[in-house]
């Protein structure tokens, strides 16, 4: 999460006139502590002492004292910033409700309207997320931060050449700001523009700026034939004791994928388990399979099928799950070079309604009472909500879709609100697809990925949800697997275009000539026609990798 706090910190804790306006619920003016008063400076003090316990990550120390400032300062918007800067990345939705209240109550505060657009986004919530970033501009038109934000939602929303002039507009305002110095070459990368994308991350390692996440993004512009000189740089930056467990991940992977490209799968394989190892993420493989036991026992068949009577029945979504690295990205591309067809990218969308109404994935929700509480009312709003968020990405398309992976554990949900979406599942050889994962530096969100076995216990369960749903809507999930593809391009290209209940175009076939941006580790991948050295690849580790194979069991073996 982001300890920042706004550079105008200060300037809500001098001791002068507050030109905070008050909104019409907040309470009335004489419950507010006049600025200079022994409650005001009260205020001011447990605020600080906030900040010093979140810098400290003692997150529910710094909450209780934000709460104890609210408790006799109702409404104050400094302690409802700091309150949301807390959930973030923990509780998006909680950190969202609070930085709306800032705003609130502080409207011509440009930092409240950045946190509180770059929340949205992270919930892939883009038309808020644009407004209130802009406004953040339209009252402090250099605030740097704000202009890479606005840069970053426009490339989450398949608009990467209008984030390109707010990077280097950024780059003119500080040109060694961090968020400026790789958010550009991150757009342009999105955009297939990898040799440009080079040169500003080599910029940007000579001026020592993110140096780690330089050298992780720089060396996946390209593919190396050849012992590159900046292997030998991104080893000796590991030698550096001071690096921070993030940065020493960072650094651990860029030199797995240089010394993967040389062959030297052994050494690669030492970075990428060390990669790992210094990210520290744990994941509770028990506590999933619980979730899952309890999902297979909600969504029954009969269950499904009576609640979708009330769906939307539109065409228009389509939901391409399945594993990370499981060739998701290839199949969107290749739906999306359909002149009828948009690809929406990874929408955090449907998991939000899915954690509004209790199916967030812990095995102690009450999934039953839950779902049971969905009224056909809520179905029909839920659904008609969702049509509405997708036809703001291409009003026009006849088809919508959404890839992001772990849509899977949701397949019953969307069963429910639309009966007629087309569900597309990518499977891949499980050994492959596992390895594919734990090579990369994923989010805490895949921390299930930095473990060889726990790596290989989450995709058991995958595949168990997997199966389920094949049964809950028999017939109703196109089955993708990635080696049919690869091995027969056009012919598997054409099923999918026929699944889509769309009329075969020769452009599906040329999905790498397809302009937009492309937002998932598979970026350069994707602007390739197909290759087939990724078929079979687990071979090359297969003396490092027996706990992944003792964990798959039998799916090794598939």
């Amino acid at each position: 999460m982001s300890n920042r706090l706004p550079p105008a910190w200060a300037k809500h804790l001098k001791t002068q006139p507050s030109s905070r306006a008050v909104s019409p619920k907040a309470a009335p003016p004489k419950a507010q502590p006049k600025a200079g008063s022994p409650r005001s400076q009260a205020d001011d003090m447990l605020l600080r002492q906030a900040l010093e316990l979140q810098k400290a990550e003692q997150l529910p120390e710094a909450e209780e004292l934000c709460l104890q400032v609210l408790a006799r300062t109702p409404n104050h918007p400094l302690a409802f910033y700091i309150l949301g800067t807390l959930g973030i990345g923990y509780d998006n939705e909680k950190a969202l409700r609070y930085f709306a209240r800032a705003v609130a109550e502080e409207p011509r505060n440009p930092y409240y309207h950045l946190s509180l657009g770059e929340t949205y986004l992270k919930l892939s919530e883009f038309t808020p997320a644009i407004r209130h970033i802009q406004q953040a501009l339209a009252l402090k038109p250099d605030l740097v931060e704000a202009l890479c934000a606005l840069g970053d939602a426009y490339n989450s929303f398949d608009k990467g050449e209008m984030a390109l002039p707010l990077f280097e507009k950024a780059l003119k305002i500080d040109r060694d700001h961090p968020l400026a110095r790789i958010g550009l070459p991150r757009a342009l990368t999105s955009l297939g523009r990898m040799d440009e994308a080079a040169l500003h991350l080599k910029e940007a390692i000579d001026r020592r700026i993110a140096v780690p996440a330089a050298y992780n993004a720089l060396v996946r512009t390209r593919k190396y034939a050849e012992e590159p000189p900046e292997l030998a740089v991104i080893l000796r930056e590991l030698e550096d004791p001071a690096r921070m467990p993030e940065e020493a991940a960072a650094l651990h992977h860029a030199a797995g994928k240089v010394l993967n490209d040389l062959h030297r799968y052994k050494e690669a394989m030492d970075h990428f388990k060390q990669g790992n190892q210094a990210g520290g993420q744990k994941f509770d493989v028990g506590s999933y399979r619980r979730w899952v036991d309890a999902m297979i026992e909600t969504f029954t068949p009969e269950l499904v099928a009576s609640m979708a009577a009330y769906g939307n029945p539109s065409e228009v979504p389509v939901f391409i799950v399945g594993m990370p690295r499981s060739g998701t990205t290839l199949t969107e591309q290749i739906c999306a070079s359909h002149p009828h067809v948009h690809g929406a990218g990874e929408l955090s969308k449907l998991r939000r309604i899915a954690n509004a109404i209790g199916l967030k994935d812990s095995p102690d929700a009450s999934l039953g009472k839950s779902v049971a509480a969905i009224t056909p009312e809520l179905t029909k709003t839920l659904a008609a909500e969702h049509l509405a968020y997708l036809h703001e990405r291409a009003p026009a398309a006849l088809r919508i879709v959404d890839k992001m992976p772990h849509n899977f554990e949701l397949i019953g949900l969307i069963g429910v609100l639309f009966p007629s979406a087309r569900i597309i599942h990518c499977r891949r050889d499980a050994i492959d697809n596992c390895i594919s994962c734990f090579v990369l530096q994923f989010n805490e969100a895949h921390s299930y990925s930095a473990d060889l076995e726990t790596l290989g216990l989450y995709y058991r369960e995958y595949d168990r949800l997997m199966r389920h749903w094949s049964k809950v809507l028999p017939g109703r999930i196109f089955e993708n697997h990635y080696e049919t593809l690869i091995e027969n391009q056009e012919e598997q290209s054409r099923r999918l275009i026929d699944y889509l209940g769309l009329p075969w175009d020769e452009a599906c076939l040329r999905f790498f000539d397809r302009a937009g941006s492309v937002n998932t580790y598979s970026n350069w991948q994707v602007r390739q026609p197909i290759y087939k050295s990724s078929v079979k690849r687990w071979k090359n580790y297969e003396s490092e990798i027996q706990p992944l194979i003792d964990a798959l069991g039998d799916l090794a073996d598939t």
